[in-house]
């Protein structure tokens, strides 16, 4: 038994300190080391922290939100245990866990992904990053498909339309908060498995549809089932990579889904014109199914469920019942879904930091997505570009994108410039909104930029897309730091309030184009753009304050408050009960390691390890 590497795994305990110390247990195990059935012992107990720092990766705190498993660390707690009882020669289970039973990675395990060769790290982070592009290009691919579909199905209206962008967006919300925790059970290769299988088949009816509702209500059942993949996604890199790789996988991975609305437009731009508008559906048909079989072939990585299969194959191989995981406690789908569906949208609705930032980062992907209106308005019905050359307009979102995502590094070191919290060891989640301060110029820039060079049309083609360079990246770090200033703020309740971003946001994105033609039509596009532009200034002293006095703001929350009582609480009884572990083993002879590491989470985790030393090698 060794300690966990896994940032995941300690986010799931099932005891407490308290409950595994022997002074709590002695009957049970005592029993079996008076008859032979335990030699050395080796235990772990494990507190609700991850390893990384802040101060090595900023975006930490983010990328352990990006879970399924929306349940504070309490709540685990509160399952629960297993206990065992015993009867004869074998233990029932009705006392408590039997630490040297315990099943867990060892530090070469190759069960462990976190152990697997570089080359396939790689492979596996490449596999899923493809899969969730397949997800989201599909969002803007349909843009591309519009002329055509409203030719064949006799619609005039273009919000009406558009409503295929809306729904597959909402869908992608929807689905979030009701598929994505299924990995927690059934673990992320089963979930991608079925995911991008039932992602497939809903577009076939797109592809055949013979009416506008047809493609409208398949595109929201798919978007239902690809949002798995986009939710569970960034779990898998976290599962796969240790810290030193973790900010350049992540990065890696982000290349694909960030990327994935621009490229929509660009490759379906030419699908639609020479292959015909079903063929944006029947080529990302083929890209999703190339993604299941991709990931098909990758083994799993949730160390949740690797270490239930692996003490369900002790248990089968010795026929002793006694071998355990500390995830072998599992809630129902109904109670995972309980959470799911109201945690989220409590934190946002009565949380006032929340209430700014939703607010914010929503309008910025409303505006983002937009963009996806205004383009084609501009390029083919202005400048009259073809629809493949007018997917080509786009290219400047993207290689602003790319700078945000190819210049992470800088920006850590920009995070990491600001002055420690000395009670953390750590920066404080302020120090992320200081790139996204920087962001709040970009995306306004850009827009006004573009509104005033996309027409006339005597202007040069290049400029209108040059403005999509500030305009991507400011998007890109919007959407990264301040998601990551969230998380680093929320701590236990990171994953609900990330999720309840999401659900706002996408019903911002997939409802503000609705308004794109109608708004473009009547102001002009100059003034339409210019519009969106200044209510972007508007919302700049966002960032800003938050920057300021986001601590002062931090402390007021009710919630936040409660947080750290229960912080110290833990703390506190964690100390107590190592203490009692300790002087448990010094009467048995024992010898206590005790491990302390300043964690990037919200408290500080202390790993006991107790080995068990006869009297004859200390004297030695």
């Amino acid at each position: 038994m060794t300690l966990s590497d896994d940032p995941e795994k300690d986010n799931f305990q099932t005891s407490d300190p308290a409950t595994n110390d022997p002074q709590n247990r002695p009957s049970t195990e005592e029993e079996l080391e008076k008859d032979g059935q335990t030699s050395s012992p080796v235990h772990t107990s494990h507190s609700n922290s991850s390893h990384d720092s802040i101060s090595s990766n900023p975006l930490s705190p983010l990328e352990h939100a990006l879970t399924p498993d929306l349940e504070t660390d309490a709540e685990h707690l509160e399952r629960p245990a297993l206990t065992y009882t015993k009867t004869g020669a074998s233990l029932a289970t009705t006392g408590s866990r039997i630490p040297s039973f315990e099943v867990d990675f060892g530090a070469e395990d190759v069960d462990d992904p976190k152990n697997w060769p570089m080359w396939y790290k790689g492979l596996t982070i490449g596999a899923v990053s493809y899969s969730t592009w397949t997800v989201v290009l599909y969002s803007t691919s349909y843009t591309t498909s519009m002329p055509g579909m409203m030719k064949d199905f006799h619609v005039s209206s273009e919000p009406v339309a558009t409503l295929g962008v809306t729904m597959y967006l909402v869908g992608l919300a929807v689905g979030s908060l009701i598929l994505a925790p299924l990995s927690e059970i059934y673990g992320r290769r089963p979930v991608y498995m079925g995911s991008l299988c039932l992602f497939s088949l809903m577009i076939l009816p797109c592809a055949l549809a013979k009416s506008l509702p047809e493609v409208l209500i398949f595109r929201f059942l798919g978007a239902l089932a690809g949002s798995a993949m986009i939710a569970n996604a960034p779990g898998t890199v976290n599962d796969i990579v240790d810290e030193q790789y973790r900010a350049l996988a992540f990065s890696i991975w982000s290349i694909g889904p960030m990327n994935g609305p621009v490229t929509g437009p660009l490759i379906g731009g030419f699908a639609a014109e020479y292959l015909g508008w079903r063929w944006t559906n029947w080529l990302v048909m083929i890209f999703s199914g190339v993604g299941w079989l991709a990931c098909s072939l990758i083994k799993e990585t949730y160390a949740p469920v690797l270490l239930q299969r692996k003490a369900a194959k002790m248990r089968e191989e010795t026929g002793d019942d006694r071998w355990w995981s500390r995830y072998d406690q599992r809630l129902s789908i109904l109670q995972i879904l309980k959470i799911n569906l109201s945690r989220p949208f409590v934190l946002a609705f009565t949380e006032p930091i929340l209430w700014f930032w939703n607010a914010y980062i929503s309008l910025i992907y409303g505006i983002l997505y937009l963009c996806f209106v205004a383009y084609p308005l501009i390029y083919t019905g202005l400048r009259h570009w073809s629809l493949g050359i007018a997917g080509l307009a786009f290219t400047g979102i993207g290689a602003g994108t790319m700078i945000a995502i190819v210049t992470e590094p800088i920006a850590r070191r920009v995070v990491n410039s600001h002055k420690k919290d000395p009670e953390t060891g750590r920066v404080p989640p302020e120090a992320s909104i200081s790139v996204v301060c920087l962001a709040a110029f970009l995306c306004p820039i850009g827009q006004l930029m573009f509104s005033w060079t996309s027409v006339p049309i005597t202007i040069h083609w290049i400029w209108p897309i040059l403005a999509g360079v500030p305009f991507g990246a400011g998007n890109a770090l919007v959407f990264i730091y301040a998601s990551n200033y969230l998380a680093g703020s929320y701590g236990i309740y990171a994953a609900s309030a990330l999720a309840g971003n999401s659900v706002f946001r996408s019903f911002i994105g997939g409802t503000l184009p609705l308004a794109g033609p109608a708004m473009y039509a009547k102001l002009t596009p100059q003034w339409a753009g210019t519009l969106l532009g200044l209510v972007q200034v508007a919302c700049i002293p966002i960032p800003f304050v938050f920057y300021k006095w986001g601590a002062k703001i931090r402390a007021k929350s009710p919630l936040i408050k409660q947080m750290r009582a229960d912080q110290q609480r833990r703390e506190e009884k964690a100390a107590a009960a190592l203490r009692r572990q300790q002087r448990k083993d010094e009467e048995r002879g024992e010898k206590t390691v005790v491990v302390s590491e300043k964690a990037d989470g919200d408290i500080a985790k202390e790993a006991v390890r107790r080995i068990v030393t006869s009297e004859k090698e200390s004297s030695v």
